[in-house]
């Protein structure tokens, strides 16, 4: 039988919730609550909470806005 091992370079990076609020520049309870929500996808370790980075890309992208082409002037 023949076993593949796989080094830290070849697997994504899993970002604690401290990590991913300070990417987000937002408060740490934000990130649990947007987690709680499904908002952000995330994996589970006994009682840790990890974000894989790619997780995070497709929250990012999901939620940004394009600026508007025509700017309402008053």
């Amino acid at each position: 039988m023949e076993q593949t091992i796989t080094t830290i370079q070849e697997t994504e990076c899993l970002l604690k919730a401290s990590e991913v609020a300070r990417i987000l520049n937002i408060s740490r309870s934000l990130v649990y609550r947007l987690i709680h929500t499904g908002k952000i996808a995330h994996i589970r370790v006994n009682q840790a909470v990890r974000v894989r980075q790619g997780d995070l890309n497709k929250f990012i992208e999901g939620n940004r806005t394009e600026a508007d082409p025509y700017p309402i002037h008053s």
